[in-house]
């Protein structure tokens, strides 16, 4: 095998590590954020909820923003974790907080109304990608 192969491979561990890593953090925040909801993701995108899925879908890309941001810069698995949880309590916070400023916003998104599920998942992705900035320790 060639040098430069070898040298792509010996990084391949490290690279299984976190994306492991995240795989694992993408679906704690999944069920920490359903956990959080008052409404069911899941089950009304099943039922083919826009709103849900695109309230749903930015939430996940407000997480990925930082994760990915805390991956870039981590130091260890460790401090990839530590910087991971923290943006999934930012990103449960933000949910709260848009919660409070529009009003009924749950029972909106279970109703279908796709302009307070674009207002959720903007503020998501808004929030994702301030608190991906933030990480550059």
């Amino acid at each position: 095998m060639s040098d430069t192969l070898l040298a792509s491979i010996a990084g391949l561990p490290e690279f299984l590590s976190f994306f492991l890593l995240a795989v694992v953090l993408v679906l704690v925040f999944c069920r920490l954020y359903t956990w959080v909801t008052p409404h069911d993701e899941l089950a009304l995108i099943k039922d083919n909820n826009v709103a849900a899925a695109v309230a749903f879908a930015g939430a996940l890309i407000g997480f990925a923003l930082p994760l990915s941001s805390a991956i870039t810069h981590s130091l260890s698995l460790t401090d990839c974790a530590i910087w991971g949880a923290i943006a999934l309590l930012i990103q449960v916070v933000t949910f709260a907080v848009v919660r409070f400023a529009l009003k009924q916003l749950p029972q909106r998104i279970q109703n279908g109304e796709l302009a307070a599920g674009v207002f959720s998942a903007g503020c998501s992705v808004a929030i994702g990608l301030i608190n991906a900035a933030s990480m550059t320790y």
